[in-house]
């Protein structure tokens, strides 16, 4: 097994293309890849038709999957809110590779996993990239069919982003070119993908339950109104927090119920739109369930440092310190510089981590990764996916 990644800047999306092909010859030498995963600005669209089978002819590939993204990860690099285009090819022998699109009419209309089982065979284990159009299909629903379908087995990816509107964002599979529905990637045979999950946001407070709401209207927090419950909440805070609570205010939703104690990277991180005049009700990006518990959130810099730093070592552990060939980021488009004030530092934590290893990815509109070997569409977290030889 063997993976390169390259990334390009040029204005150009077939110079840019170009570019990133020479830099994987040079990485691979006569290799040929059996994957390529692209990465590329929605700026080159007008020009991209024809580049899935350009990249495929070129570097004698024999499957493709990508998607547009408004920054793009490539040779360990970030690049946000310009034109850029990122390849990462892997070499994998004894590995099976199947590809499929799905729009959301092809979703079953209950959650039934044998239409998304049927899709795919790559024998037993396989392990998947997910990239789905957050305009055109249901995500949330996607992954848990996909986890019905293949329980326990491990799901990376995000969701295209760069786009404002329906048939903005492209997905690739193989020399086609979609806009809209997911694009999936299943691999099996001699490969095994492991995951990372870190979180952009620390928890404030302290958890209480939804005792009231209706859809994503969050209506009360332990038979108090929302709004009381968030005031309460941001008298109670220093001014460093209430600072952060003024810029943007989030509500975490526990993903594992009956938890004896509740942390850091315990919820589902969800924004808060906005109030409701008159009634206190709170507006979440989210819906919601009586019952559930929850707890406010704040986006911070240094506590999604700590957080993926701690990720990274756990992750690091697991394998017994062995380096991936290959690895994949799916990161927010809320973390990077605008986050840390600095570029590259999510990639840079986690080559400092797992050293100079082949790096590429974008950033997505939400991210998917398993937390507990369930899969979730997170939001303001990094997700890595980092592949070995099964053996």
């Amino acid at each position: 097994m063997k993976w390169a990644s390259a990334v390009s800047l040029e204005p150009d999306a077939g110079a840019a293309a170009v570019a990133c092909i020479a830099q994987i010859r040079e990485s691979l030498g006569a290799a040929a890849p059996d994957l390529l995963i692209l990465f590329l600005n929605p700026s080159y669209l007008p020009e991209s038709a024809g580049l899935p089978a350009l990249l495929m002819r070129e570097l004698g590939a024999r499957r493709l999957i990508g998607c547009t993204g408004g920054g793009v990860v490539g040779d360990g690099r970030e690049v946000e809110r310009r034109p850029a285009l990122s390849l990462t090819a892997a070499v994998l022998p004894g590995v099976a590779l199947d590809i499929a699109h799905l729009r959301q009419s092809d979703l079953p209309d209950e959650i039934d996993p044998e239409p998304i089982a049927a899709l795919f065979d790559v024998g037993p284990n396989p392990c998947f990239l997910t990239l789905p159009d957050p305009f055109t299909i249901d995500g949330e629903r996607l992954i848990r069919a996909m986890d019905l379908a293949f329980p326990t087995r491990p799901i990376s990816g995000g969701l295209a982003s760069g786009a404002a509107m329906p048939g903005g964002n492209a997905l690739f599979t193989d020399e086609a070119v979609h806009r809209e529905g997911a694009a999936i990637l299943a691999m099996g045979g001699d490969i095994r993908m492991d995951t990372a999950v870190a979180q952009g946001c620390r928890p404030i407070g302290q958890p209480m339950f939804i005792t009231r709401c209706r859809d994503n209207v969050l209506q009360e927090l332990n038979g108090q109104p929302a709004h009381e419950a968030a005031h309460d909440l941001f008298t109670a805070l220093d001014p460093a927090d209430q600072a952060l609570f003024n810029q943007a205010l989030f509500l975490g939703l526990e993903m594992t119920l009956k938890e004896e104690a509740y942390g850091q990277g315990d919820f589902l991180v969800r924004h808060v739109m906005g109030g409701e005049p008159g009634t206190g009700f709170l507006h979440i990006g989210a819906r919601l369930q009586e019952t559930a518990v929850a707890q406010f959130h704040v986006r911070d810099a240094d506590a999604s440092r700590e957080d993926l730093a701690r990720q990274l070592d756990r992750a690091s552990a697991a394998t017994g310190g062995a380096f991936p060939a290959g690895a994949l980021m799916f990161s927010c488009l809320g973390r990077g510089e605008g986050l840390y004030g600095v570029p590259n530092h999510d990639a840079d934590l986690f080559r400092d981590t797992f050293g100079p290893i082949p790096l590429g990815g974008f950033f997505c509109n939400g991210e998917l990764g398993p937390v507990k070997g369930q899969t979730y569409l997170h939001a303001y977290t990094a997700s890595f996916a980092m592949f070995h030889p099964r053996a």
